[in-house]
């Protein structure tokens, strides 16, 4: 099994960080993982993706190209890297802010109302790891145990009183995408 990731967006809005969560969260569970971030130089507001890939063999490369799962958490990375989805692969939308459609129709497409699901457990920072729920309910690479755990370890102590709100984000992201 291998399953190849991109996730991107404006920097500020997590998008390496839940790629950590991912890479994390499989390593868990014992799997080879590989996360490589991308981003400008500006960094907040700027583009930022990262690519993960998980694998029961090692990791020969860390570069994506064609990825089995993307999420587009803004216009401009939809617009980029709609193009990148494997056949038969999955795009996550965040309809909350990406105001088009996706054009493609041998993709699965799954939209998600990241910010509003994050507003609405009262976590609105959480709309990054709300789609990460989504991204899990369609690609179950590892349990919610694994990656509540890999939040715990990546939040680390400074932020442990975010992990509550990070966890109901993810499986309000989870119900949504049902």
């Amino acid at each position: 099994m291998e399953k190849t990731f991109i996730f991107a967006g404006f920097g500020g809005q997590g998008m390496l960080l839940i790629g950590k969560f991912m890479a994390m969260a499989c390593m868990l569970d014992g799997k080879h993982v590989s996360w490589l971030p991308s981003y400008g130089p500006e960094m907040r507001g700027g583009t930022a993706n990262c690519s993960v890939i998980v694998s029961d063999e090692p990791v020969a490369s860390p570069l994506v190209d064609k990825a089995d799962v993307i999420v587009a958490m803004n216009r401009p990375s939809l617009d980029k890297f709609e193009d990148h989805v494997k056949p038969g692969g999955v795009l996550v939308i965040n309809s909350s802010i990406i105001d088009r459609k996706a054009v493609r129709d041998d993709i699965q497409v799954v939209y998600c109302d990241a910010n509003a699901i994050a507003e609405s457990i009262g976590n609105p920072k959480g709309a990054n790891v709300a789609i990460l729920g989504a991204v899990l309910e369609k690609v179950p690479v590892t349990t919610v145990e694994q990656m509540t755990e890999a939040i715990r370890i990546e939040l680390g102590e400074r932020k442990a009183r975010f992990l509550e709100g990070n966890k109901k984000a993810l499986i309000a992201g989870m119900e949504a995408a049902r």
